[in-house]
């Protein structure tokens, strides 16, 4: 696995399929997120960020594509990460401490916002600060709705990571909505839209919040990012 945020993926990790993953490294992933996992705080600026004092991984997507789903999925936890029945509406950057190893966080949606000009404005500073300047970030996880493939404002924000040296990995959200055939079209696509973008890590992953399909990769791979003994090894 490639190293963190520092780290832009070379030719050497690149790999057209899915990454195989050891028993041990599931184990681990697994032990980590059966920690406690609490929520932290919201920030609505850089000045009320939480000081930088552990590793963290965030998840960003656009409006409606699982997040919130997708962390509660992850941690076993159903209402730790409160998804709005209005898409958009979640404004701040959302802090979730796992057991004082590491910070998940949870990015405002982009691309779509019940929102002023005004107020999706500042989200979108706000979001571009945290994501190409935050010391602790391990890695990006986008979000990409497997229903609805890569959007324009995916690869707006795919543009500035490649820009800023920041790596990130796509995640296919809502799997279970498509049948295995059309999965894998999509999928494939997918890796290939990434092939060429310096700060894209080469392994797309699938994930079903509602079947829990692909958890057990994440979090290994999070676990890996993340853990200092894991880091000290590299």
């Amino acid at each position: 696995m490639v190293n963190p945020v520092t780290e832009t993926p070379t030719s050497e990790h690149m790999a057209p399929e899915e990454e195989i993953l050891s028993q041990e490294d599931i184990e681990r992933g697994r032990l980590l997120f059966a920690r406690d996992v609490d929520f932290m705080r919201s920030a609505v600026s850089l000045e009320t960020l939480p000081p930088p004092d552990l590793p963290e991984v965030c998840f960003a997507g656009r409006s409606n594509v699982g997040k919130s789903s997708l962390i509660n999925a992850l941690t076993n936890r159903k209402g730790l990460a409160r998804a709005s029945n209005t898409p958009g509406r979640t404004r701040e950057l959302n802090y979730f401490n796992v057991d004082g190893r590491l910070f998940l966080v949870d990015l405002p949606g982009f691309g779509y916002a019940k929102a002023s000009k005004s107020d999706i404005a500042r989200w979108q500073i706000l979001t571009k600060a945290y994501l190409r300047g935050r010391a602790g970030l391990r890695r990006v996880f986008l979000l990409i709705d497997s229903r609805h493939g890569i959007k324009p404002s995916d690869i707006e924000v795919m543009e500035m990571l490649d820009e800023a040296a920041v790596t990130y990995q796509l995640v296919l959200t809502k799997t279970d909505k498509l049948k295995k055939g059309q999965l894998e079209k999509v999928y494939k696509a997918t890796q290939k839209r990434i092939k060429k973008r310096p700060a894209a890590y080469p392994n797309v992953m699938k994930t079903s919040s509602e079947k829990k399909d692909g958890l057990d990769s994440l979090r290994a791979e999070i676990a890996d990012l993340a853990l200092p003994e894991n880091l000290a090894k590299k």
